[in-house]
């Protein structure tokens, strides 16, 4: 079986315009799924409870397309 990860992540922007977060320690880690609809109705909750803030974004990051499952090794293993 394939396992899909998606990391849902978000925090406050310099500007609205742009994808820069403002202090990246500040980051919200909000959580890791399993599959796509759990990491976004993750997102969504945390995109409406955050609405009134025009510089909060939140995003849904595919994990999977980071690792090429039919490869020996990725490029991150061959980093080490």
């Amino acid at each position: 079986m394939v396992q899909r990860l998606h990391l849902v992540f978000g925090g406050e922007l310099v500007d609205p315009s742009r994808n820069v977060f403002r202090d990246v320690n500040d980051i919200h880690l909000v959580g890791m799924y399993p599959d796509y609809q759990s990491a976004y109705d993750a997102w969504k909750a945390e995109a409406q409870r955050t609405v009134d803030n025009a510089h909060m974004r939140y995003y849904i990051a595919h994990l999977h397309r980071l690792r090429d499952e039919e490869a020996e090794a990725s490029a991150t293993e061959e980093l080490g």
